[in-house]
């Protein structure tokens, strides 16, 4: 053991400088605050978003347009995707199920039946909406719509 290697053990100095203590500790008076300002004082929080006085980011951006809260949205279904799983499963019945378990909507979703594309399976379709023609075009054929 030489004195070059000596060395306190491990917990027993502390790093850090303790501040307000005194003029003679070299950290004492503004305890390392500065003087004066918001930053100086006891007690202060920054606010989210607080820009030092500038106009807030989200002040100075324009507000436009209107957000209904109350919207229900709808995934869209086709005719033409009825027709391909109609095809694909050869099946005469589509319920919600029967989407949710070929991937076309999860089960958290309602369904609103588009009338895009061709259909020419005879149908009984349940799901939550129906547009105007996606309904003839069911009835049409001969098939049935069913609202959940």
């Amino acid at each position: 053991m030489k004195l070059h290697t000596l060395k306190p053990a491990a917990g027993s100095v502390k790093s850090e400088k303790r501040i307000g203590r005194g003029p003679g500790s070299g950290r004492g008076g503004t305890s390392t605050r500065g003087h004066k300002g918001a930053k100086s004082r006891s007690g202060y929080k920054k606010k989210i978003g607080f820009e030092g006085g500038q106009m807030p980011l989200q002040r100075r951006v324009p507000k436009f347009g209107f957000k209904n809260v109350n919207r229900v949205a709808y995934k869209p279904v086709n005719l033409v995707d009825l027709q391909t799983l109609a095809d694909k499963l050869s099946i005469d019945t589509i319920s919600f199920d029967t989407l949710v378990e070929n991937g076309l909507v999860s089960k958290k979703d309602l369904v609103k039946v588009l009338g895009t594309g061709e259909l020419t399976a005879k149908l009984n379709v349940s799901a939550h909406k129906f547009s105007a023609s996606a309904e003839e075009a069911i009835q049409t054929i001969g098939g049935t719509v069913h609202k959940l």
